[in-house]
Order: structure tokens, then C-alpha cells, then sequence
């Protein structure tokens, strides 16, 4: 029978080629592992932990109707700041006037299997109402753009994000696996939403799991039917009834699973398995304990939507003189302050909330980087979001904390 030992190894270069020098395979502390189904991992796992956490119900089979987030191949045409922007852009673009080649020069275009700059414009041309599909998306962490949202302009709008989060919706945004440490990686959305949202790179893209799915069908008189059912599997369903003894509204089970997902412990707890697949939900039988749950995480969705009134108590300023140029991101431990530019900056921004991470981002940081990038002056409105991020975030910290005080231990009966 084959067995199989792991043994690993941290530390400097040199400290590695000292140990390797000093041991050979008989002298070295192996420990027997046993890979199991469906990953086969090849290091050792906690059997009791594992089975703990697979109790859970792996939030795609409680949400089966899922996708990858959009993929436009080209974000830079299909994606901007600026509204007017990106109309003026696809005006020009489905002017036939103008040859291919002259538009493909100007907006740094190119053919792919997917999309080509001919058939795309032709097909914009012909669409008497291809404003429509101007729309706001959510392309980062508090940080939504306008884009053109079609095959026109993107490689893969995805099918169910056209039906479904273009209505009045809910999604919740989760990673498979993480390439950065630590789980981060959970959000949430009422628009289409990209597939880096939570990610920085392709091995961790974020799935979108919307709340409700709508039906595509057309009766005789040619009106949409608007009727939306829940995008909750019925043995989900059913197993929540036996837990609870009734089923919560859609909104009440979404909101208990973003708690869940934002508990330090649980994150903490079930790391080794987080990273390597899909999360997976605790259930519990305990009423209040889940409308508790409940309650924190519509908090959270709203502070995550930008629609909570705590944003409106600021707790930043901005200084300094000049423009609000982005043209540096600087912060300042000891200042408490993010210098945009040589002199102007925001002051009130304590170091964890700077540090705070939303799936492989440094939130705070990213955003500006993004703007310095893009050679952007910040507007009134922008000034103004910014600092409601900041409140956004040291909520979000506290409410974790809250969180992990309500619920008792792991695993949660």
C-alpha cells in the first residue's frame, strides 16, 4: 500500500541550503498525510476541523444559478470615470463615416476570437437604442464606473448578468481560491459586477451569485414578465425549514451568510479550507441567534452599497492647498493623513483602517492609485465619496467585532 509523508521547510535561502546540508531524506521529520477527495491535497489537514466545516452548505449549492463577473478584454475603451466620456467614445465608435483602422489607432483596439472592431460597429450602428446598455457597474470595492455593458464593447458581459443585474437585485461576490493570504474575499453588489471586484489576479476572479433570478420569456403582447424567484436551491430550502422550522425571506438568508462571511473566527478558523474553494454556510437552529446575524449583516450590505445613513458623520477632513490633482498616494502613520498631491491630503484615516483589505485589495490605497493612474483631478462628489469609504470601512471593522461577540463558538448549532 503507498503512503505518503510531507515534511516543509521555512525560512532564509541560507537557512534552507544549512538544513539540506546537515540532513538527507532519512533524517528528516516526515509526517504521514492522507489525501483526500475532492482536492488531494498533498499537505497535512485537520480531519476533525475538515469535517466541521463540511458540514456547512458550500455556498454554491445554496446558491445554484451563478457566473464569473464580466470580462471586457479591453476596459480601457469599455470602462471609464466619466460618463459623457464614454458616450462621446461609442458615439464616434458606431459612426461608419470613419474607417476601421482609424478607429482601432485611436482607441488602441484589436481583433480577437471573440470581437472584432467591424462586426462590433456595425452592430452599434444598427441599434436605434444602444444607449440603453450605458450603464453602471461595479468594477472594485466601493468604486462603481460607467460602461457600456454588451458585446459591443465586451468580450463577456455574461448572459446572467444581462438578465439579472441590470433589474433591481442583490449578488453576493465570493473567490474559489485565494492567491493572496488571508480571506478576504467576499462582497457584495447591485449591479453587474466585474470579475476583479475582489481580485488581483485571474486564479481568484470572483463568482457573482445573484439573489433573484428573472425570467427572459415574453407573452403575446411582447411586455417582459417581471416575476423573480429566489436563487435558492430547494434542498437549501428545506434544510434551513427543518433548522428553523419556518424559511426567511431571501433577503434574511442572504444577509445571515454576509455576516457569517465577515466573522474574524470563521475566517480564522477555516483559512486552510477558505483558500482552496468555495465558502461554506454554518447553519443554526437558534432563531434569534440568526435574525441577530441577520441584522449585522444588512449593516454590512448597506454600508457595502453605499446606502447607510452613517456615512453621512464624517470622520476625515481634507487640507492643505492646491488642486486635488491625484498625482502622489502618500499616508502618513503619524499624521493619520493620505497626501493625493505634494500638499493636499486627508486627515482622520487611523493605519488600520488604511491597512483594511477587501479581497486582495488595500482598499483606501487602491482607489487613489487608480486615479493617480488615470491622471484624474478629483472632483467634489469623488472628495466626498472617498471619505464616506473611510467611514464605510471602520464600520465594517466594528461590525466584524460584533459579529464574532454574538455568535457563541464554532461550529454553531
Amino acid at each position: 500500500m503507498t503512503k505518503i509523508y510531507h515534511a516543509d521547510l521555512w525560512g532564509s535561502r541560507e537557512d534552507k541550503y544549512r538544513y539540506l546540508q546537515e540532513h538527507d531524506v532519512t533524517t528528516v521529520k516526515w509526517a504521514e498525510i492522507f489525501p483526500q477527495s475532492p482536492f488531494y491535497l498533498f499537505t497535512p489537514q485537520d480531519k476533525d476541523l475538515r469535517k466541521e466545516y463540511e458540514f456547512g452548505w458550500k455556498i454554491t449549492a445554496i446558491m445554484p444559478i451563478n457566473t464569473l463577473g464580466f470580462q471586457t478584454h479591453r476596459d480601457h475603451f469599455a470602462i471609464d470615470f466619466d460618463r459623457e466620456n464614454l458616450y462621446q467614445r461609442l458615439k464616434v465608435f458606431r459612426d461608419l463615416s470613419q474607417s476601421d483602422d482609424k478607429i482601432r489607432h485611436k482607441y488602441e483596439l484589436k481583433d480577437n476570437r471573440d470581437w472584432q472592431v467591424e462586426d462590433a460597429r456595425k452592430k452599434l450602428s444598427l441599434d436605434n437604442n444602444w444607449e440603453k446598455s450605458l450603464i453602471i457597474c461595479l468594477y472594485r470595492p466601493f468604486d462603481w464606473r460607467p460602461c457600456y455593458f454588451s458585446t459591443v464593447a465586451m468580450d463577456y458581459p455574461r448572459s446572467i448578468l444581462q438578465k439579472n443585474m441590470t433589474m433591481e437585485n442583490l449578488s453576493l461576490l465570493c473567490s474559489r481560491q485565494q492567491a493572496t493570504p488571508g480571506f478576504h474575499h467576499v462582497w457584495c453588489a447591485d449591479t453587474p459586477a466585474n470579475d476583479c471586484v475582489i481580485s488581483t489576479t485571474s486564479r481568484e476572479a470572483n463568482q457573482v451569485f445573484p439573489l433573484y433570478i428573472y425570467p427572459d420569456t415574453q407573452n403575446n403582447q411582447g411586455s417582459l414578465f417581471v416575476e423573480k424567484s429566489p436563487n435558492l436551491s430547494s434542498d437549501f430550502i428545506t434544510a434551513i425549514r427543518e433548522k428553523l422550522g419556518y424559511i426567511p425571506t431571501p433577503e434574511a438568508i442572504f444577509y445571515y451568510i454576509y455576516a457569517i462571511f465577515h466573522s474574524p473566527t470563521y475566517r480564522q478558523r477555516y483559512a486552510e479550507f477558505l483558500k482552496i474553494d468555495f465558502p461554506r454556510v454554518p447553519l443554526t437552529s437558534n432563531d434569534k441567534l440568526f435574525k441577530d446575524l441577520g441584522t449585522k449583516g444588512q449593516e454590512l450590505v448597506d454600508l457595502h452599497l453605499m446606502k447607510s445613513k452613517k456615512l453621512n458623520k464624517l470622520i476625515t477632513k481634507i487640507g492643505g492647498d492646491g488642486d486635488n490633482a491625484v498625482t502622489q498616494v502618500t499616508y502618513q502613520p503619524k499624521e493619520q493623513c493620505v497626501y493625493i498631491n505634494k500638499s493636499r491630503y486627508f486627515e482622520g484615516i487611523a493605519p488600520d483602517v488604511w491597512e483594511f483589505k477587501i479581497g486582495g485589495y488595500q482598499v483606501l490605497s487602491k482607489w487613489l492609485k487608480d486615479r493617480k493612474k488615470a491622471k484624474r483631478t478629483l472632483s467634489f462628489d469623488e472628495l466626498l465619496h472617498y471619505q464616506k469609504v473611510v467611514v464605510a470601512l471602520k464600520e465594517t471593522m466594528q461590525l466584524m467585532e460584533d459579529i464574532d461577540q454574538l455568535i457563541p463558538s464554532f461550529p454553531i448549532e
